[in-house]
């Protein structure tokens, strides 16, 4: 039985960390560098071919900004998940009071994102291009979202949706005066 539950765990931290690192865009690279953890443990990890010590998980964690707790979670029933927002982790913040918000995803085939966008004025977040292939959807739900790709702005508005290729560098901004929110799925291919 203690196999099973160590099995359980380390599943549930290789999903984490993968999860996390690529929403981040990071490299296996960037992780290793960020944790002081090297590549090859953490491609361990991911496999769920390794139970980490402490010291290790601690390291990514921090790498991270969450606590080791959050990476031991165990992973939901996969028949329903259901979470609150608020436990959700924010990847990215704003200058002026926005965020992204990683709200969860799924891997089966593609590797499918679920985020929540909230941009206060003057907010503007930068994404570097993607894995070729991917794909993004941005519905705003309140306020307006201009989506600059290859250069040329695109402005959405509240109950629209833009669908665009995400391998070329893009950005969202605000640049009204009220706070835009957004619900943003990312498609990435596997491979």
């Amino acid at each position: 039985m203690a196999k099973t539950n160590v099995q359980a765990v380390n599943a549930a931290v290789a999903e984490h960390v993968r999860t996390l690192r690529l929403a981040r865009s990071w490299s296996l690279d960037e992780l290793s560098g960020r944790s002081g953890v090297s590549k090859g443990m953490v491609v361990q990890i991911e496999g769920a071919r390794t139970n980490p010590s402490v010291g290790t998980l601690c390291r990514i964690a921090d790498a991270f900004g969450i606590t080791p707790a959050e990476l031991l979670a165990p992973a939901a029933d996969r028949a329903v998940r259901i979470s609150n927002s608020e436990d959700s982790p924010l990847l990215w913040r704003g200058g002026y009071g926005g965020f992204g918000r990683l709200l969860g995803g799924v891997n089966d085939p593609d590797f499918v994102e679920l985020w929540e966008w909230r941009l206060a004025p003057g907010d503007e977040h930068q994404s570097p291009e993607h894995t070729p292939g991917t794909h993004e959807l941005l519905h705003v739900l309140a306020g307006t979202v201009t989506v600059t790709i290859d250069e040329r702005d695109y402005v959405v508005t509240a109950g629209q949706t833009a669908e665009f290729r995400a391998d070329h560098a893009h950005r969202y901004r605000n640049d009204g005066s009220a706070i835009a929110r957004a619900v943003v799925v990312v498609v990435i291919p596997t491979g």
